[in-house]
């Protein structure tokens, strides 16, 4: 009695103490040492494969009279139905109980099966589909009839049904019957596929006053928009244009205020146009856009505008298509009139209507609306609506006069005394140019110049008088533009290359002095490169030779030197080669002699005044050696090599703000004075050593 008490019903009747599971102890491993033959896992499981035993599979019976057949099928439908017993709610043991039987040609036992099945779970409709499968599999065609029935009368929701019943009297070739399932589903009231299925059906025998009445019954069960488009595309099919015509006229009374009312104004404007009553359907579009709600008519005016552009004219859509966006223009710019953006938009929709007073009247009303403040970040966009308006009198009311006018009147307008727009000075200037009015772009230029100079009004200005060939207007211009920028060293080199092109030589010198003269300018090297360009290329080397002096009086910058040295290494390659040959090697050897003494300065320079500055020493060196190993024969390459340092690889500490951050690795160039240097000090050190010691040992 006591053990029964301890039991447990949830555990078989079984104590706790019977079902606790016992792990093995775990052991200490005590010696750690690995082993001397090392397995690898995938010995283990070969050797666990090797050593697994072959599969005990059951015997092959063979039946060989009626006797062992009739205990085979009695041992199999008691396995059945002890499963059965013990799980009767799965219903693939069912499926599986009964297609063996049916296996067996046993369909009496079958139908016993799936009715018992049933009975367990009649609203799983795949057990109805799998029954009435059978049925008809062995032509059971009066069973397979009874299952349906019964079938759709218990679970008419399920469509499939419907479908497996019709399509089973269909193939049988028994339409009436067919028919008569179609019309008990109707009267369920399906899904709008369901009585798509039953038109089509009607369709296939070609019964089209069937279908047609089946159209009235589905639009009373789905008065739908879809629908009523399908019923009339239907009529349509058929040549009756005139029923067509009355289905969408019924769908329009109905379904007016749908919300996917446009879809069908669209559709009933579409059929009309097919039907080639353009006022129709221009009537249609009318109305629909009238009626419907603003943010859905969208697509109705896109396909109106189609339309008129097929069949009418913009006159008669400006109201209805161009009247919905102006209506939501005109509130935007209500609410907020500087936001130039809307104008944009307004006005672009007013150009694609092409009516010229109503552009003009929005032009003039964007434009009225002045930035409050003088500060030119609000004028940016501004200003566009002027140059937009310009272009517009230009181009397409090709209106000359109006034109100057806007030109006028936005230049009057733009406070010059604080900011001022370039682009459009320089449109105005070219709209004069177009119409050959040359004083009228030269008076722009020039008032653009006097009251607000920029660069680009000056590179332009002078452009056009270059192209015209005023050369004397074109240095007029280039001193204004100097006089106003004179660190400016592009208008300098510009104004230097004009008088080179001209051959005045002596006066693109005289530029170049000023340039250089100028206590501040914005890009000097620039300027220097260019006047030393010049004159090499009008040959006047010592001129050049003058400019680099006076350059390194300057700036003592790497690149300088580099640029000096080369240059008198390149005249060696300048010498005529008709002259003698010992004439032409002591003129070679000079230049190169030239170029010598220039890198001993620099290498000079750098040693003594910047020491600090080892990298363009390093660097200065490669060049040299570079130099000296192109002249070939006549090169000095071992002197330049005994010069060339050591580049050494050291570490320093990497400092932060919290600290010292560790160490990073740099380059360093050991130079042999510096290495000299280091050996003198260690022998004065052993010096000093040694005469310590012996002190000592006198005494």
């Amino acid at each position: 009695m006591g053990s029964y008490k301890e039991s447990d019903p949830n555990l078989g009747f079984l104590t706790k103490k019977e079902t606790e599971v016992k792990l093995p102890r775990s052991t200490r491993v005590k010696n750690k040492t690995p082993a001397p033959i090392q397995i690898t896992a995938e010995q283990i499981l070969r050797e666990a494969r090797e050593r697994q035993e072959s599969e005990i599979r059951p015997p092959k019976q063979k039946i060989t009279d009626s006797t062992e057949l009739a205990d085979y099928r009695l041992r199999k439908r008691k396995e059945f139905e002890d499963l059965i017993r013990r799980v009767r709610w799965n219903v693939s043991v069912w499926v599986k109980y009964a297609q063996w039987e049916e296996s067996q040609k046993d369909f009496k036992r079958a139908r016993s099966v799936w009715e018992r099945a049933l009975e367990v779970d009649y609203r799983n409709h795949s057990l109805w589909l799998k029954y009435a499968d059978m049925e008809m599999k062995n032509k059971f065609v009066n069973h397979a009839r009874n299952v349906w029935d019964r079938a759709v009368s218990l679970l008419p929701r399920v469509d499939q049904l419907w479908y497996k019943y019709i399509h089973m009297e269909e193939m049988l070739g028994n339409v009436a019957g067919a028919r008569q399932v179609f019309e008990r589903w109707m009267k369920w009231q399906p899904d709008q596929q369901g009585w798509r299925s039953y038109i089509k059906f009607e369709l296939r025998y070609n019964e089209i006053d069937r279908a047609r009445g089946i159209y009235e019954k589905f639009l009373q069960c789905h008065p739908k928009v879809d629908a009523w488009i399908r019923y009339a595309k239907f009529e349509m099919k058929n040549g009756e244009i005139a029923r067509a015509r009355n289905c969408y006229e019924r769908a329009v009374d109905k379904l007016a205020d749908d919300e996917e009312a446009e879809l069908l104004f669209v559709a009933f404007a579409q059929f009309e146009e097919r039907c080639k009553e353009t006022e129709r359907a221009r009537c249609i579009y009318k109305f629909a856009l009238d009626h419907i709600p603003k943010g859905r008519a969208e697509e109705v005016y896109k396909k109106f505008v189609a339309f008129e552009k097929q069949y009418g004219d913009k006159e008669g859509i400006d109201d209805a298509i161009v009247g919905k966006r102006r209506f939501q223009y005109e509130e935007e710019v209500r609410k907020n009139p500087l936001n130039y953006d809307t104008w944009f938009d307004y006005i672009r929709l007013e150009e694609s209507v092409g009516v010229k007073d109503r552009v003009r009247e929005v032009y003039e009303r964007a434009i009225a609306n002045v930035p409050p403040a003088e500060e030119k970040r609000y004028w940016q966009r501004y200003i566009y609506l002027w140059i937009n308006y310009a272009l517009y009198e230009e181009l397409d009311a090709q209106d000359m006069e109006r034109t100057r006018e806007v030109y006028r009147e936005s230049l009057k307008l733009i406070p010059h005394d604080k900011f001022s727009f370039a682009k459009i000075w320089l449109l105005a200037a070219q709209f004069e140019l177009r119409e050959l009015n040359l004083n009228g772009a030269r008076q722009i230029l020039g008032n653009a110049i006097g009251r607000a100079p920029k660069d680009k009004i000056f590179k332009t200005y002078i452009e056009i008088e270059l192209q015209l060939g005023n050369i004397d207007r074109c240095r007029k211009l280039y001193e204004k533009y100097l006089e106003w920028s004179p660190e400016n060293c592009y208008a300098w080199t510009k104004y230097a290359e004009l008088e080179r092109s001209l051959c005045e030589t002596e006066r693109a010198r005289a530029i170049y002095e000023l340039a250089i003269a100028q206590p501040a300018l914005d890009m000097p090297e620039l300027l220097w490169k260019a006047y030393i360009d010049f004159e090499i290329a009008e040959g006047e080397f010592e001129n050049t030779r003058a400019l680099y002096e006076r350059l390194l009086d300057r700036t003592k910058h790497l690149k300088v030197w580099l640029s000096y040295a080369k240059f008198e290494a390149s005249a060696a390659d300048d010498i005529p080669e008709d002259e003698l040959q010992e004439a032409l090697h002591e003129k070679k050897t000079l230049c190169i002699q030239r170029a010598r003494r220039i890198f001993d300065k620099a290498l000079s320079h750098f040693r003594v005044s910047a020491p600090e500055l080892k990298e363009e020493r390093a660097m200065l060196l490669d060049e040299w050696l570079k130099m000296e190993k192109d002249f070939g024969v006549i090169g000095d390459v071992a002197s330049v090599q005994a010069k060339m340092p050591k580049k050494l690889k050291r570490r320093r500490p990497l400092m932060t703000e919290d600290g010292p951050a560790g160490f990073e690795e740099y380059f360093d160039y050991m130079f042999p004075e510096e290495t000299q240097t280091t050996n003198l000090k260690i022998l004065e050190a052993a010096y000093k050593w040694k005469k310590q010691k012996t002190g000592v040992d006198d005494e």
